[in-house]
């Protein structure tokens, strides 16, 4: 193979090109300058936020190649062959990038192979509860929900010096980075939730790979525990716990990953508002060290900025999520410059560095099933992209500094995301879910069991709910209505369930009998009739509160554009020099 890539034409001389990302993990710069632990907070997050936001590289990689893909008339003046010449290069790049991880024959394949090899597999979930199915928009088209775990695994070397932390060294992993990345079904933006590392919930069954059994919590756990539990599919499982949006993908990587993809990735510009050193008297801080104004990262500096609690407003997880934003935008629109990896080695390294960083489910076990989601990804224009953190409120007595989910806020931008409604506000082409084509009942004939679930972790079951909206029914005709009095678990959205399709149709007219939304009518297994829970997002009396109007996104979940280049971090006071 000819041009720049050919020193790349035998497989061992690839081998030998492999390392090099590997080998600026021991330079000589390291992240705990300064003295005191790499542990970038000990307080009640338990381990400091893993390198893991560095999950922004993973899906991104591929979201730039494309930047010329209009050739257009190529123009005849000297004025623009530069730009014509660019886009040449850029498809050149992009054609010997699909001939290298793509090829069908000889050393080609055999570096496909080697790719997928170092990809690493595990199961998308681990709990008991099956993901109900995504609905399709009048195109036919449905959403991708990918869930980027950031793990702070000191289980290696690498891991261990870019973590510090000596008394973790071997503890069970935590998910301290969670974010979960919504590409609509139409691909025209793109919505990422980012949930606190200190974020209180109840977590689900989850049956580890070798079987052992993790039993549902009777009391409020730190979500990063989830990853000990089995592994990513126990983070999933505890996300749709909690939110009710189906995950089709999860991807997770670790500190080292973090530096080999930013390196892979070259540098990202991010901004300060004031020169920061996060590294206080007492050790604690990533080490992160920047001058006022703007300053392009990569490598360790990088996973010191992904890392940073101490030293970013009121030091705590909140802050730190508002820093991964503005990576992640960054690096976007890095990429897409089409800049970064017009160099087919610069190509070669960064898939080398993808697949030995990452895990991934098992729907995503080969090369081509990463660069089909990458080119996904590149559908969704930059300045529809919309990062924001899941909204909370902290906590009293013994979970003092940890947060849970606002209440009304949080469901709210989760329903948003699983109807498909885009973050940014504008319009979607997005279709309401259909009624089925099987006739109900007559309502007189339906039998409803109906259930308080209105209590949440810091409120109890607001009294007489499920009473109440059975007298609804009942006053619509459904004759056949019950209160549940014993069943109290609360359920952050009401929802309609029924065990078998025959009665989809009868549990859609209890749905439109009561205003609530036909995508909070679901199949589950867990029920044996028409089942009706009467959720947080319904606490007062009257009808069910649907939203009136064009969806907004809540103010307290601090929507990030894509496009805004001003962003800057507002720098603690006290980590100034």
């Amino acid at each position: 193979m000819g041009g720049p890539v050919g020193r790349s034409s035998t497989p061992g001389e690839r081998t030998r090109s492999r390392v090099r990302g590997a080998d600026r993990l021991g330079r000589d710069e390291s992240p705990h300058e300064g003295g005191g632990p790499g542990d970038d907070g000990d307080g009640p997050g338990g381990r400091e936020a893993s390198g893991g936001r560095e999950s922004s590289g993973d899906g991104r990689r591929a979201a730039k190649d494309g930047r010329g893909h209009k050739a257009g008339a190529r123009g005849r003046s000297n004025r623009r062959a530069p730009k014509s010449a660019k886009r040449r290069v850029l498809r050149w790049s992009a054609c010997v990038l699909a001939v290298l991880i793509l090829g069908t024959g000889g050393a080609g394949y055999l570096y496909y192979e080697h790719l997928n090899g170092n990809i690493k597999k595990e199961d998308l979930t681990l709990g008991d509860k099956q993901m109900a199915d995504h609905k399709a928009n009048s195109a036919g088209q449905t959403p991708l929900n990918i869930l980027l775990i950031g793990s702070d695994a000191r289980d290696s070397k690498a891991n261990q010096k870019l973590g510090g932390a000596k008394e973790t060294f071997g503890a069970p992993p935590l998910a301290d980075v969670q974010m979960l990345l919504h590409i609509s079904a139409d691909r025209s933006n793109l919505s990422v939730i980012s949930m606190p590392r200190d974020t209180m919930l109840k977590m689900p069954k989850c049956t580890a790979p070798d079987g052992e059994v993790f039993a549902a919590s009777t009391v409020d756990v730190q979500t990063n525990a989830s990853l000990g539990r089995g592994g990513p599919g126990c983070t999933v499982a505890t996300w749709y716990e909690l939110t009710g949006i189906r995950i089709d993908h999860f991807m997770m990587i670790d500190f080292a990953g973090v530096v080999s993809m930013a390196d892979a990735i070259g540098g990202v510009p991010v901004c300060v508002d004031a020169n920061i050193n996060s590294r206080g008297r007492d050790g604690k801080g990533s080490g992160l060290k920047l001058e006022k104004g703007t300053t392009s990262v990569k490598g360790e500096q990088a996973l010191q900025w992904l890392r940073t609690r101490y030293g970013f407003e009121d030091n705590t997880d909140l802050g730190r999520a508002k820093a991964q934003h503005q990576y992640m935008n960054s690096m976007v629109r890095e990429l897409r410059k089409g800049t970064k990896l017009s160099d087919p080695a610069k190509l070669m390294n960064l898939a080398e560095a993808a697949t030995e960083a990452l895990t991934v489910d098992k729907g995503l076990d080969t090369v081509k099933k990463l660069y089909d989601l990458a080119e996904e990804f590149k559908k969704v224009p930059t300045k529809r992209i919309t990062m924001s953190t899941m909204p909370n409120v902290y906590g009293t007595g013994t979970n003092n500094g940890r947060v849970y989910p606002k209440a009304g806020d949080a469901e709210q931008l989760f329903r948003m995301v699983r109807d498909d409604i885009p973050l940014d506000g504008k319009a979607s082409k997005r279709k309401k879910p259909e009624a089925t084509k099987d006739p109900s009942a007559p309502v007189g004939e339906i039998a409803v069991a109906v259930r308080n679930g209105t209590a949440t972790d810091a409120l109890g079951p607001a009294s007489g709910r499920a009473s109440d909206v059975a007298d609804q029914l009942k006053d619509a005709g459904f004759a056949k209505t019950t209160v549940d009095p014993g069943d109290v678990t609360g359920a952050a959205r009401t929802a309609i369930l029924y065990p078998s399709a025959d009665l989809e149709g009868d549990a859609q007219a209890v749905a439109k009998a009561l205003g609530v939304p036909l995508s909070q009518v679901k199949k589950s297994t867990d029920v044996s009739g028409i089942s009706l829970a009467v959720g947080a997002d319904w606490r007062e009396d009257g009808t069910y509160p649907v939203s009136k109007g064009k969806e907004k996104t809540p103010e307290s979940a601090g929507a990030l554009n894509g496009d805004d280049e001003k962003a800057c971090m507002k720098v603690n006071p006290n980590y100034t020099w």
